[in-house]
């Protein structure tokens, strides 16, 4: 049964174990208002009949034992008459002693486990819409058997290492490398090597960065992004400390290993700018700063990974001098057109936990509807200029792909950004992660630009 008063609020009036019904009865209610009253706002009188709550037998008060006063409660200065004979303090302590255990332990029991069982199911149940990961079940409602624990475990470490970046990752890297494959001979077990040595230092490093951001934005993520390890308390915080710090350690390990300098180049600045980008530390926190913050992404995904990996295998593996060629200066300044864009997409969906937490967006500053048509705007002027580029290639294959390569994904690009529902969350997200999407097909289409 639904009851108006709070334990707060009933210390302030008589403890009367009564239901609504009852007080609708024998008390009389003065608002200014006809709808149902304000829980804050509920303000008591006198019967005008019936039996009276303080003394059994009496019909009612008489008016001498009544006097107006006013009760300091916000956004009402309505009148209420309370009794003002000793009689009333008798009851009351009556009523004290024999209702108000029962009533403050009632209320105290319901929001305990009403908290209780709210933060069970914020916990355990979480949605995942947004990232395209189902509703997860209570563990406790499943068997607890070995494969269940070891598919729980690769579950919350998928969702940790933000997959959608580990992709990026390992594609962008594959196509830069075939930037650098001037004849099918050079398709060889040192090619592949070289690869497989650039995509794993690169992958840890890349988690040690996305695990590092989640570390420094845990309360940030509980809003944004509650299905996350660390934002849902499926891993302490010790526990993503101990992940971050070990991938840290085996990227610059295996960078070192394999001694080639670009490539450790690559992983030492991506790992200075990843730290300052996330950690929360006097003039870093770079993501604070959304000029910055857009730099740091733009200086790893457009010029780092294009520059050092290809200059990995081009000096390190095939032992060749540094050439920057038209296929790489392309991928170059097309990917520093995507990063932005990637920079000023990711925030849209998170203005929210953005607002409340002092995080100065772009998006924050100038709009959910601004940002999003500013970032497809400059996908499509980079769509133009990459058909361009296709065009002027002597080799007619390559001129054939790239150019309708590019024009199918403007078009597609066009027609997913006209239906996205910017009042949705929810579609705000996919279509963040449909960017990601176009993302890899570019990288896709990059090896083939002669």
């Amino acid at each position: 049964m639904r009851n108006w008063l709070t334990v707060q609020q009933r210390s302030t009036l008589p403890d009367l174990p009564l239901s609504v019904p009852h007080l609708q009865n024998h008390y009389r209610i003065l608002f200014p208002f006809k709808s149902t009253p304000p829980m804050d706002a509920l303000i008591l009188g006198s019967s005008a009949g019936g039996h009276s709550l303080f003394i059994p037998g009496r019909s009612t008060w008489r008016s001498k034992h009544l006097k107006p006063v006013h009760f300091p409660v916000p956004g009402f200065t309505g009148r209420v008459q309370v009794p003002t004979c000793n009689s009333y303090n008798i009851i009351e302590n009556f009523y004290t002693k024999r209702s108000r255990q029962h009533i403050v332990k009632h209320h105290a029991t319901g929001i305990k486990e009403t908290s209780t069982a709210f933060q069970k199911s914020n916990t355990k149940f979480l949605v995942k819409a947004t990232s395209g990961h189902p509703l997860e079940s209570e563990p406790g409602a499943y068997p607890n058997t070995p494969w269940n624990s070891v598919k729980s475990a690769l579950d919350a470490f998928y969702r940790f290492s933000r997959p959608h970046t580990v992709i990026g990752t390992a594609l962008s890297i594959i196509s830069v490398s075939l930037l650098a494959v001037e004849k099918l001979s050079d398709i060889s077990s040192p090619f592949y090597t070289g690869v497989l040595e650039a995509v794993v230092a690169a992958l840890m490093m890349n988690i040690y960065i996305v695990g590092l951001n989640q570390l420094s934005d845990i309360e940030i993520d509980k809003v944004n992004k509650p299905y996350l390890p660390l934002a849902s308390g499926e891993y302490s915080t010790l526990t993503g400390i101990l992940i971050v710090t070990s991938f840290s350690i085996m990227s610059f390990w295996l960078g070192w290993v394999v001694g080639s300098w670009p490539l450790f180049w690559a992983l030492f600045v991506s790992f200075v700018l990843g730290t300052a980008y996330s950690i929360n530390l006097p003039l870093l926190r770079w993501k604070r700063f959304a000029l910055v913050a857009a730099m740091c992404i733009l200086a790893v995904r457009a010029v780092i990974v294009q520059l050092a990996f290809y200059l990995h295998i081009q000096t390190h593996v095939f032992s060749r001098p540094a050439v920057f060629s038209k296929p790489l200066i392309f991928a170059t300044a097309f990917m520093s057109f995507f990063s932005i864009v990637i920079a000023l997409f990711k925030d849209i969906p998170d203005i929210e936990g953005d607002k409340i937490f002092g995080i100065k967006s772009y998006t924050v500053r100038l709009g959910q509807e601004r940002v999003f048509w500013t970032c497809i705007s400059l996908l499509e002027m980079a769509y133009g200029v990459s058909i361009l580029v296709g065009a002027t290639s002597s080799h007619t294959w390559s001129k054939a792909i790239t150019v309708l390569g590019h024009s199918i994904l403007a078009a597609i690009l066009w027609i997913r950004a006209k239906s996205v529902d910017l009042k949705s969350k929810a579609a705000i997200t996919s279509c963040y992660m449909f960017i990601w999407k176009l993302f890899y097909a570019e990288y896709l289409l990059i090896p083939l630009i002669r």
